[in-house]
């Protein structure tokens, strides 16, 4: 709920914008809605808001300013009782506060439910079993989290795949990153948005059956199951918000069977889809905290990642894992002495891998954001199912205590020491049976590291191979994810190159470029339209998918990486609900696969890259 009275208040001069010289010219360029607004939010308002040394100011805490509509939050720094502190914030940072505080857009809460869209379905029938059609559920279609279709539910192979045409496109109002991956079941198309909205769709035609507004921007895909003891409701859909919210509604109607929070953190938010097995719905729990946390005025660091198992009929907890285990505690105070908190960090972005054999499930978990660096931090762990105690973990980068504004010769105190390179594994770990009946689970990392852990043998390491030079330890490799056939695994990475390696052996089959001749991908975050690639791909047989920044979506060969087809997204669409579209940036989702369709929303401003609003669906044009 929203309160009703809280006032956005001042606590004097001294919270005007510590940085914002600094900090203005990073921020003015980028669109509103992006993590750059928290960004802002750390290093200019947490002198007050969410400081207990200024409690007597009476500035409503970061949790309650989460609340707020993103009209109210600009109204204040614009117009209201925080005009004068804001004065010297550009408006897109104004706007980029708001927007990321609140967890929408300005203006896209009046305008995001489908039933004041044109484009509506006439009818909305008996939803058939998912199962009945060819479907792609959840993140990575599969317990596995492999990103892989097979031939039959696909519709498509290396044949005909050159005959992918557009087929309609769907706009999200206000929209500037269309992040959320689509799921595909009963003929539908289920996909979140950053304007708040979840949508079901029509998969043929793109008319919209319902939307539901959740309290935040919707970046995770969702889950469809069946759901026991709820009458009239046979299929659920899962989800989580980026206020750390995790909803189940009606598959057929959007209608609402429970909201659960699953952290108080106010920094909280969900990235990786949840996964649902069994009646228990496992959640992966990440935070925005690090993003700027090292300015004085902050309280760093208090956040820890996190599985949350609920009930999936009820949504009530069954068992909480933190990645951490250790509560953070007062450590000192920094230069303005604002107190100071460890350990912390451990954010987990990836959905949960389940193995059932095992009774685990595996995650990829984010650096520590205070020093000395946790064990289980740049770690994938496995969970037991029961109770989510951790059975093993292998750490893939040791002593990484990374936040951000740690630059320059004299660091604040806030800083771990030594500062870390920051290298979350933001993938979720792929579990695969190879041809001689062992099996194995594989994950990526920033550096350009591609590992085999052996699940039978307490993750003990199968193999691992470098599959991109890098000299200079830099962020060369993977961010959110690959995909993986019978026989290879497939990356992206942020050089511009995609990389095809043995499961069986770690040999690198073969390694191509994604940009044309000429161009260079550029340093991590040049510019918008730097080709860089970043986005988890999707392996049909014969065929693997892949958007990068520029807007390209692009279809290689499995076989040798040649190119299949090519669409440029980063343009304007006229589309099926009337509202006007643009394509842009694609940076963490992968597109979706199934009955012959391709799926991908298109648009990526979350830090850097071309916004856009728009999900798009491809399908075979006849004739050609």
């Amino acid at each position: 709920m929203r309160p009703s009275r809280t006032r956005i208040r001042t606590c004097g001069a001294t919270a005007a914008l510590l940085f914002a010289q600094a900090l203005s010219a990073a921020v003015a360029p980028q669109r509103p809605g992006t993590e750059l607004g928290f960004a802002v939010f750390e290093t200019q308002c947490t002198r007050c808001h969410g400081n207990p040394a200024a409690a007597q100011t009476r500035a409503p805490d970061p949790a309650a300013i989460r609340q707020m509509s993103p009209e109210r939050i600009y109204d204040a720094l614009t117009n209201g009782v925080m005009k004068a502190e804001a004065q010297h914030l550009t408006d897109a940072q104004k706007r980029g506060v708001a927007e990321f505080m609140s967890g929408r857009p300005l203006g896209s809460a009046a305008e995001g439910d489908v039933r004041r869209m044109a484009g509506r379905c006439e009818r909305n029938p008996k939803l058939p079993a998912p199962d009945s059609k060819p479907e792609w559920n959840g993140w990575g279609n599969g317990f596995d989290n492999a990103h892989f279709q097979p031939a039959r539910a696909a519709g498509l192979d290396e044949r005909n795949v050159s005959r992918l045409a557009l087929k309609w496109a769907f706009a999200f109002p206000h929209g500037v990153s269309a992040f959320s991956q689509p799921s595909i079941a009963s003929g539908r198309v289920f996909v979140g948005s950053d304007i708040g909205f979840f949508y079901a769709l029509d998969a043929k035609t793109g008319c919209a059956y319902w939307s539901f507004e959740a309290l935040g921007s919707v970046r995770t895909a969702s889950t469809i199951a069946r759901i026991a003891g709820r009458p009239g409701v046979q299929y659920a859909v899962y989800f989580g918000d980026n206020k750390a919210n995790v909803y189940a509604l009606d598959a057929r109607t959007g209608g609402l069977l429970w909201r659960s929070k699953v952290e108080n953190h106010f920094a909280a938010r969900i990235t990786g889809a949840p996964t649902v097995s069994g009646g228990v719905v496992y959640v992966p729990v990440s935070a925005s905290e690090g993003f700027a946390a090292a300015t004085p005025s902050y309280p760093c660091c208090t956040f820890r990642g996190s599985v949350v198992a609920l009930d999936a009929v009820t949504g009530e907890p069954r068992w909480k894992s933190y990645v951490i285990a250790q509560a953070p505690r007062p450590v000192g105070r920094n230069e303005q002495e604002t107190q100071l908190w460890a350990p912390a960090g451990g954010s987990i972005w990836d959905a949960p891998t389940l193995d059932r054999l095992r009774r685990v499930v595996y995650v990829g978990t984010g650096d520590a954001e205070t020093a000395p660096a946790s064990p289980r931090s740049d770690s994938v762990l496995a969970l037991d199912t029961a109770d989510g105690h951790v059975e093993w973990f292998h750490q893939a980068t040791p002593n990484d205590a990374w936040i951000g504004g740690c630059g320059g010769a004299h660091p604040p105190l806030a800083c771990p020491k030594p500062l870390g390179p920051d290298r979350d594994i933001g993938n979720s770990p792929i579990l695969r049976k190879l041809a001689n009946g062992h099996r194995v689970v594989v994950f990526a990392t920033k550096d350009g590291r591609v590992v085999a852990l052996d699940p039978d043998r307490g993750g003990a390491v199968v193999w691992r191979v470098q599959v991109v030079p890098n000299p200079k330890d830099t962020m060369v490799g993977v961010l959110f994810g690959g995909a993986a056939d019978a026989s290879s695994v497939y990356y992206p990475l942020a050089v511009g190159k995609m990389v095809a390696v043995d499961l069986a052996t770690g040999a690198i089959r073969w390694s191509v470029p994604l940009m044309d001749a000429g161009e260079e991908p550029g340093p991590q975050g040049a510019g918008p339209q730097s080709p860089r690639y970043s986005a988890a791909p999707t392996v049909i047989p014969g065929v693997v998918f892949v958007g990068g920044y520029d807007g390209r979506l692009i279809a290689l060969a499995t076989q040798d990486g040649h190119k299949l087809w090519e669409f440029d997204t980063a343009r304007s669409y006229r589309t099926v609900n009337g509202i006007p579209g643009q394509g842009g940036s694609m940076g963490s989702a992968g597109p979706t696969v199934a009955g012959g369709m391709l799926f991908v929303g298109s648009g990526y401003a979350v830090t850097r890259g071309m916004p856009g609003n728009v999900l798009l669906a491809f399908a075979l044009e006849h004739g050609r």
